[in-house]
């Protein structure tokens, strides 16, 4: 649960049919600490008792990704194009997924919920469906023959704006959630995850309750 839109969605997802437990990963990712809070705020929300919070230094010293490495600029959205952006983090969701089969294993869970998307987002390929087809293989090859675990991603076919009314629905705390890339204390309004999660909101037809510096229409012509 990374403290976003989509894993607060997802949680509350989950939460409707199991007791969660709660993995968190800091990475050297600008916005850890905002992140890392709204986590707690989110956990909180849920009644999540079982929590693991992980730092994944490593990633700073990787580099090639504008999220963990200074030197590199988060740029502007650009929701027309069609690369990959610079802030993608290197098969970043394979570790968070190594963590949580690890913990999973030890604390008998059988499953694992992650908050990926695949149709509407920035098109990193670790949200790719086939991608998670792949890890649930490789849980099965490497976890005891008695262990039953299998990634879930309730999410990944939904618009953006489909997830804000999911979360509507739910009830989820979307105003505990934290998106932008950029900044912790007002978000702002033009790196690519708030560009995503603000035209949702706009083509939902509601207003994000979080706050930002600059909230720029991206309806879709």
């Amino acid at each position: 649960m990374s403290g976003g839109m989509d894993s607060c969605v997802t949680a509350a997802i989950a939460a409707r049919d199991y007791n969660i437990a709660a993995l968190h990963a800091s990475y050297g990712q600008r916005t850890e600490a905002r992140e890392l809070r709204s986590f707690h705020a989110l956990a909180d929300h849920f009644g999540v008792v079982e929590r693991l919070v992980v730092q994944l230094d490593y990633f700073s010293k990787i580099g090639g990704s504008s999220l963990t490495d200074t030197r590199l600029t988060v740029r502007d959205a650009d929701l027309a194009g069609t690369g990959i952006p610079n802030t993608y983090v290197p098969f970043r969701n394979a570790h968070f997924l190594s963590i949580a089969t690890s913990w999973a294993e030890v604390l008998g869970a059988t499953k694992i919920f992650i908050g990926a998307v695949f149709e509407d987002s920035s098109g990193y390929p670790d949200c790719r469906p086939e991608y998670y087809d792949a890890m649930n293989s490789v849980i099965r090859a490497g976890t005891r023959p008695e262990t039953n675990i299998t990634i879930e991603t309730p999410l990944i076919y939904l618009k953006k704006s489909d997830i804000v009314k999911r979360g509507m629905e739910l009830h989820a705390p979307l105003d505990r959630t934290w998106s932008c890339y950029r900044d912790s204390d007002a978000a702002c309004g033009v790196c690519d995850s708030c560009a995503l999660r603000l035209r949702a909101f706009q083509e939902a037809g509601m207003d994000d309750p979080i706050a930002y510096a600059n909230k720029p229409e991206y309806l879709r012509i």
